[in-house]
């Protein structure tokens, strides 16, 4: 089974040594001469130029259209999926495991990320430009009608498969691909986003991480597995829950 697993990085990071990993720069198109070593999201049919507003999806659309693979995934240069909880490359899934998971799922996934006392929409709008999502549920309406019960049902659920983050067999990956960034497309068509703040314009790569559920709770016929996110660095805890208050209290902030 032809695996490869896309790295989404920014800048000169390790990686791993198993090659069903491939490091991919995104961004290549806007910084040519950051790195040199990478594959670059900026060749073949790719979205490169598009990454300050679509984030990680770059990698994704990439591999999507010029890797020909029975599966794809894709992680973060500091994300990574694992049977264990090690932050060590050494122990995220290699390729015998992948292959063991794909014997009863046809997508692999993180854990959810709960936020048990929000939900995730309720979460978007602390953090988030509000008419982003509005525009999204509008486009699900008018064009995608079938996919609205699964939206809602994720709109009003307190957790979700945050990160954009998956593995998928080539069939889910082709469905769920022209399907998420036609529906991207045309939410980018009506969003104006030239006043927002350089976070805020990744506003594409934030509507994906609920879009992903979307899609799957559409489609039961693709059976999921969901496996451990190992974060390589240190969290500072004491940071984060400062963040999370700071976001309850103004209606500001980051994941």
């Amino acid at each position: 089974m032809k695996v490869k697993i896309l790295v989404a990085v920014h800048k000169n990071y390790r990686m791993p040594d198993d090659p069903m990993y491939l490091p991919i720069f995104v961004g290549k198109e806007i910084h040519p001469t950051v790195n040199h070593t990478f594959q670059g999201d900026n060749t073949g049919d790719n979205i490169s130029a598009k990454n300050p507003h679509y984030n990680e999806l770059t990698a994704l659309y990439w591999g999507w259209k010029n890797l020909d693979v029975d599966a794809l995934g894709l992680v973060h240069y500091r994300r990574y999926l694992s049977l264990g909880h090690s932050k060590d490359l050494s122990t995220i899934l290699n390729q015998q495991q992948v292959e063991q998971l794909f014997q009863n799922a046809d997508v692999i996934l993180p854990k959810k990320r709960h936020y048990y006392i929000e939900t995730n929409e309720s979460h978007y709008l602390h953090v988030h430009e509000h008419a982003p999502l509005e525009i999204t549920r509008q486009v699900l309406k008018k064009d995608y009608p079938e996919y609205v019960p699964a939206f809602e049902h994720v709109m009003k659920q307190t957790s979700a498969h945050y990160f954009n983050m998956m593995i998928m067999k080539k069939q889910p990956l082709d469905e769920y691909c022209s399907w998420l960034f036609e529906v991207l497309g045309k939410v980018e068509q009506q969003v104006d986003y030239a006043d927002y703040t350089p976070y805020e314009q990744r506003v594409f790569g934030f509507l994906s991480e609920l879009l992903l559920d979307t899609w799957l709770g559409t489609h039961p016929e693709y059976k999921t597995v969901e496996v451990n996110r190992v974060f390589l660095e240190k969290q500072n805890w004491p940071l984060k829950i400062a963040k999370f208050l700071k976001r309850k209290v103004t209606g500001h902030g980051e994941h």
